[in-house]
């Protein structure tokens, strides 16, 4: 997939567990870890609300545009 989803990074920053934004988020433990690990196939924006809101942060820090070869590139 083209986007990558990087709540890893902003919950490093924030110096934030994923146990502490599934609490904050009101998502589970297994609904979180499929976003960290790039499994979901869509995103709600009221899901992403939420995490912007517990990790004070715009949609754009924790959501990266990549080209499919700069991915290929990366495994």
């Amino acid at each position: 997939m083209a986007i990558v989803i990087k709540i890893d990074v902003m919950l490093a920053k924030r110096k934030m567990s994923v146990t502490e934004l599934t609490e904050r988020v009101g998502l589970t433990m297994a609904n979180i870890s499929i976003l960290k690990n790039g499994k979901a196939k869509a995103v709600r924006l009221s899901t992403l609300d939420k995490i912007c809101k517990a990790l004070d942060c715009q949609p754009g820090d924790i959501l990266e545009y990549k080209v499919e070869e700069e991915i290929a590139g990366e495994k």
